[in-house]
Formats: C-alpha cells, sequence, structure tokens
C-alpha cells in the first residue's frame, strides 16, 4: 500500500491520478477490515507461533539453534519475533514490497554475515506450518505469501530445504 502510494504520488506529481491509477486504493479499503482483523489476530498469537515454530525446530533440526556450541535461542526468539512484527504490518498495509525494501533486504544482509541463512529457510518453511493449524483458509491466503517471502528473502540462496539436513 504505501509503496503504491509512492508511486502513484510519482507518477501524478504534476495532473490529477486516473480512476486505473486509484483502484488499488478501492481494493485496499474492500479489504482493510479482514487484514485489520488478521493484524490482531497475529499479535495475539505471536508468543504461540514462535513456541510452536520453536519446538518443531528443536524435533526436526535442533543443531540450527546453535552457533558453535552456543545456545541461540534467545537472539533467535528476539529475532523471529521482530520478523513477524513486520510481516504482521506487511499483511495489514498489504504492502509486501515495503517490507522487502525496508526490511528484509536489511535483515538477509546480516543473516548472512552470520551465516544463519539456513536457519532462515528452516524457521519460516516450519512456521508456514504452524500457522497452517492457527489461521483459516482466508486468513492465510493473505499470511502465507509473506512469510514465503520472508523464506525466499533470508532463506539460503542455494534453496536448501531443511528436509535435506
Amino acid at each position: 500500500m504505501l509503496s503504491q502510494c509512492e508511486s502513484l504520488v510519482q507518477a501524478t506529481e504534476s495532473r490529477y491520478a486516473t480512476d486505473d491509477e486509484l483502484i488499488f486504493l478501492l481494493h485496499y479499503r474492500k479489504f482493510y477490515a479482514k487484514r485489520l482483523s488478521l493484524y490482531k489476530k497475529i499479535e495475539r498469537l505471536e508468543r504461540s507461533i514462535i513456541e510452536t515454530t520453536y519446538r518443531e525446530i528443536q524435533k526436526k533440526v535442533p543443531q540450527i539453534l546453535r552457533n558453535r556450541k552456543q545456545d541461540i535461542s534467545k537472539k533467535w526468539k528476539q529475532d523471529t519475533l521482530r520478523t513477524i512484527r513486520y510481516c504482521a504490518m506487511a499483511v495489514l498495509l498489504d504492502d509486501p514490497e515495503n517490507l522487502r525494501e525496508r526490511y528484509l533486504l536489511w535483515f538477509q544482509t546480516i543473516m548472512g554475515a552470520f551465516n544463519s541463512r539456513q536457519s532462515c529457510d528452516v524457521t519460516y518453511s516450519i512456521m508456514q506450518e504452524v500457522v497452517r493449524e492457527l489461521f483459516t483458509t482466508e486468513e492465510l491466503e493473505l499470511l502465507v505469501p509473506i512469510l514465503q517471502l520472508v523464506q525466499d528473502t533470508l532463506g539460503t540462496m542455494e534453496g536448501t530445504q531443511f528436509t535435506k539436513l
């Protein structure tokens, strides 16, 4: 939404917007109540999402929660909580491009520097499984593409899936 508004402002700098250029605002308004409801639900369930994802990682691939024999669970939870909150805002604003440009590309650099991209791939793959148990089909249509964007952007560049570990 914000990205589209910025583009609209640039495109119509010295003129009024056309009806076609304004359609995205009508679409946003039409689905705003659903997005707001989902945003609030993510807020209510964020701890459950993180804890369930964490437990599943511990069962399936516990080694990603360790870095050179050091337990990084606390840092993992902080990073995952921050990312979920950015995802919730992207859902509310219907703006995955803003999420990618203003958060994910920055965080991708950090995860790469710490060799944590595989951890991100595992985390957001498992999280997509977790949310399927907590949200309706309609809610998942809005949330899963955002989580997939996170996984694609932060995950391993080689496309390694956690099932291959």
